[in-house]
């Protein structure tokens, strides 16, 4: 490749903003087309960033321009959308999940791999100088040996602010598939691949009502779990448990904890680029049936804070440099049969071993600038 990378993105939808707005600001990337089944939503967005060309999907994978394909679809749609993109000839970064299944989106993979084109997954929340900064803490040391994690994110569900929320309770998303990704992403970019999950699961109510827009008022089902408890064992030994939920009055976003030999750390929201990254030491000494005087140290993120859109831009890059990107297909593909894996167990009872695997995630180095015209 040379110059900057022409871009199509296919899905105008409520996440197409935050797309839109950091691509359009990457010298290396140029936004050639939007595309939706909706023409004038994608003609909205369109002329809202300054791109030139808007149609359908169609349209899009045949514009001559477009190199890579930024696909923004519902769930269900995405590995179509995807594998029209390979047969088009030009790389893919989708939304995630990457598929709703193991046969499709290794097939996906496959194909990617016969045309020699590269896939790309969301979530790219882990090329944030959030937890980027964090996993140069761990590789260097400061909590020792790592041993076991904890994540949670749960709260009422997306029914409060989505218009049209009934697809996040359908089959292939829930809190597990929906949410699950940033989660599961994050711990195996640390930790490295999932070797088996078990989980228990539970639907709180059998329908939900939509709670804003023109749709207010509407009930719709609930056809998969929307809570579900998981807990991993890692191909290297370590151990976690994630607790993703729409059923919670409580609200609480971003959890995640990582506990080491010598260090407890405490790292940003996975759904976000960044955030308090704190450490905590062990004790020398309390005593018994005193109060537990736990010291926090604050750790500084180092990198530029951009958002969504960070990994299409890290993909283009590593496709001039001839390098692995870091959040592949691959890597998407194996947090998805972690869900699975998930799912499966909750139905079962029992533990469920996943089958796939990754190599080890890259970094990000600390001097990655986005706003770098490098191509």
């Amino acid at each position: 490749m040379s110059a900057s990378v022409g871009v199509g993105l296919i899905g105008a939808g409520v996440i197409s903003d935050t797309y839109l707005e950091n691509l359009t600001s990457f010298p290396d990337v140029r936004v050639v087309a939007v595309g939706d089944l909706d023409v004038e939503r994608a003609r909205t967005q369109a002329e809202k960033y300054g791109v030139p060309r808007w149609g359908t999907a169609d349209d899009v994978l045949a514009d001559p321009e477009v190199q890579l394909v930024v696909n923004l679809t519902i769930p269900a749609a995405h590995t179509e959308i995807s594998g029209r993109a390979i047969a088009s000839g030009k790389h893919v970064w989708t939304e995630k999940p990457l598929g709703l299944d193991r046969d499709c989106t290794s097939a996906l993979l496959r194909d990617a791999d016969a045309a020699g084109l590269r896939v790309g997954a969301a979530p790219d929340t882990v090329l944030g100088p959030g937890l980027q900064s964090a996993k140069r803490l761990i590789a260097r040391g400061d909590i020792g040996t790592p041993l076991f994690a904890q994540t949670a994110m749960q709260w009422q569900g997306p029914e409060l602010f989505h218009p049209n929320p009934g697809f996040l309770f359908a089959k292939g998303a829930g809190p597990l598939l929906d949410m699950g990704p940033y989660y599961f992403t994050a711990l195996v970019s640390l930790f490295g691949p999932v070797d088996r999950v078990a989980a228990m699961g539970l639907r709180g109510h059998d329908e939900r009502v939509i709670q804003v827009g023109p749709q207010t008022g509407t009930r719709f089902p609930v056809e998969v779990p929307s809570t579900i408890s998981v807990l991993t064992a890692f191909e290297a030994g370590q151990q976690a448990q994630s607790m993703l939920s729409f059923d919670s009055p409580l609200a609480r976003h971003g959890v995640v904890e990582i506990h080491g030999t010598e260090g407890s750390l405490v790292i940003p929201d996975p759904n976000r680029f960044e955030g308090r990254i704190a450490l905590a030491k062990p004790l020398t000494s309390a005593s018994d049936g005193g109060v537990i005087d736990q010291v926090w140290i604050d750790i500084e993120q180092e990198g530029v804070v951009v958002g969504r859109g960070m990994g299409v831009l890290d993909m283009v890059r590593a496709i001039a440099e001839d390098r692995p990107h870091v959040a592949s297909g691959r890597l998407g593909y194996h947090v998805l049969d972690i869900m699975l894996s998930a799912e499966e167990s909750a139905e079962r009872g029992e533990f469920v071993t996943v089958s796939s695997t990754v190599d080890a995630v890259p970094a990000v180095p600390v001097d990655f600038d986005p706003f770098a015209a490098t191509l």
